[in-house]
């Protein structure tokens, strides 16, 4: 009667969230008194916030000199500035982590609201627009309505109750049937993750290469004889068991360490995160791997490693959006060798925004050009994604990357182009088939955000946890796959999958969670 009467409080507590005091643990602060702080607290943020990203931010910008036209692009652009922004304000002062919503709406208005509204006062953007005016309006009001489906799906979610547990076997630690790691498949994964690194440090020539340049790196793999003429799965095979088995094993190590008290207190634990920490700095180290990776690899590690702050949270996604304007542009240092470098120089905080990296709103009106010319692909650009990993020596045909194309169809000689998450919907399925598409991803993210607050909660599955590992890396790796492409996106996620499901298991283990 105990486990059962807990494990329906437990839903009860998932269906109200409860207010929590951000950075103080569950049970530090009596119920009573959680309402009063965070109400205070919130009441201080509120204000200052939604004005700044709502207000103060898109002000500012408009304010900037420039040649822009204050056209329909320039309305629909600063509407759909000021609803990423509130939406975003929403995700912080939430009482609720919402990991993966958070990191969609603080993408959507960096790189879809305020790069693109200073690239329309200014009258200047980081790729050509070939297309009339016109296609820029429709590519603002496909992601509006984008984001509204998200919106909604988000909402449906949120209206379906979660799948009641199963109450776990007296004795046992388990979760109730969430899947955990299986003990012994997290040692095996920790000797494919050093055995595979080491394939990939030495196929590149040693460690030294990872500290010098990605270009560098790139002509190393070039050199290195797996990259065949039109085809890049070997060297995207290599780069990824590379790289992700061994962020997959230090992420679950460190979920250990930061929630099992006996973890912290075995020295084989402790010495075997330290190594893979070590592992990670040559393989996973912002000088040689690109910065959306990077990012992935720093935010999946902070929310793992912290899983319950909620201050944490807010921290991240209030300071991701002066990062994004301010350091993310200027954080491409060591793409290039000392005299492929290109001298960064701004006189303006908003030039980079112009210039620079955030090409994906305008990607999105050279895809409607696109489109227009050629007719829609009707699935066959995500099949080829999902495919990713067939050679084209096997599939002829295969789709190649839909920036690729659209950078061919342009004639730019540098074809490496955004291609957002919203084109590669639009350019299958048109204006339906993207809403829906939008629509099934707020969904599923509002679904597994729920799932994830639950899992690193005290009546959670534990230290072994698959999905307080999974939903972190999710939420970085949302920058990849919002910026796209899917098929270059594609194949380190499915690595991860690959990973994550053979070291998972759902059945119960007794005296699991250890704190």
């Amino acid at each position: 009667m105990t486990s059962v009467h807990t494990s329906a409080r437990g839903e009860a507590d998932d269906a109200v969230a409860r207010p929590t005091w951000p950075g103080v643990p569950d049970g530090v602060l009596e119920p009573a008194e959680r309402p009063i702080a965070w109400s205070m607290l919130s009441r201080a943020l509120s204000v200052p916030l939604i004005l700044g990203l709502v207000c103060f931010l898109p002000a500012v910008i408009a304010a900037q000199p420039g040649n822009g036209v204050r056209d329909t692009a320039y309305w629909l652009q600063l509407v759909l500035t000021c609803y990423a922004g509130a939406r975003l304000a929403t995700m912080i002062l939430s009482t609720r982590r919402r990991l993966l919503q958070g990191v969609f709406w603080m993408f959507v208005y960096i790189a879809m609201g305020v790069a693109p509204f200073a690239q329309v006062v200014i009258g200047q953007t980081p790729t050509p627009m070939v297309g009339p005016r016109q296609d820029l309006i429709t590519a603002v009001a496909m992601v509006l309505l984008g984001c509204a489906a998200y919106d909604l799906g988000a909402l449906l979610a949120s209206r379906r109750p979660l799948r009641r547990r199963t109450a776990p076997a007296r004795g046992s630690g388990g979760g109730g049937g969430a899947a955990v790691a299986h003990p012994l498949r997290l040692r095996l994964l920790v000797v494919v993750a050093f055995a595979a690194s080491a394939f990939y440090v030495l196929k590149l020539g040693g460690p030294a290469v990872f500290f010098s340049s990605r270009q560098e790196i790139t002509e190393t793999v070039a050199a290195s004889g797996v990259v065949t003429e039109g085809s890049n799965v070997g060297s995207a095979f290599i780069k990824g068991f590379g790289q992700v088995p061994a962020l997959l094993a230090l992420l679950l190590y460190t979920r250990r360490l930061a929630t099992s008290y006996r973890a912290r207190r075995t020295p084989s634990t402790v010495l075997v995160w330290v190594a893979l920490g070590a592992l990670n700095l040559v393989v996973n180290n912002p000088i040689s791997n690109a910065r959306y990776w990077f990012l992935t690899v720093l935010m999946a590690f902070v929310f793992t490693a912290m899983p319950s702050s909620a201050a944490v949270y807010r921290t991240v996604l209030a300071t991701g959006v002066v990062g994004a304007l301010v350091v993310f542009p200027y954080a491409d240092k060591f793409r290039y060798d000392d005299e492929g470098q290109r001298p960064a120089q701004s006189a303006s905080v908003f030039e980079p925004l112009v210039t620079k990296d955030y090409d994906q709103m305008v990607m999105f009106a050279n895809t409607i050009s696109w489109v227009d010319t050629r007719g829609h692909t009707y699935g066959r650009q995500l099949t080829g994604s999902g495919l990713f990993f067939v050679p084209r020596a096997v599939w002829s045909g295969k789709p190649e990357d839909t920036g690729v194309r659209v950078g061919q169809w342009m004639g730019l000689r540098m074809t490496n182009l955004s291609a957002p998450l919203w084109t590669e919907f639009w350019v299958d399925f048109g204006a339906t088939g993207m809403a829906g598409g939008m629509a099934l991803i707020g969904y599923g993210a509002a679904r597994t955000d729920r799932r994830y607050a639950r899992a690193v909660t005290r009546a959670g599955p534990g230290p072994g946890s698959v999905l307080a590992i999974a939903a972190p890396l999710i939420a970085g790796y949302t920058f990849i796959l919002l910026r796209g492409p899917l098929l270059q996106a594609a194949g380190k996620l499915a690595i991860a999958a690959l990973c994550l499901l053979l070291i998972s298991t759902f059945r119960e283990q007794r005296a699991k969670r250890r704190r």
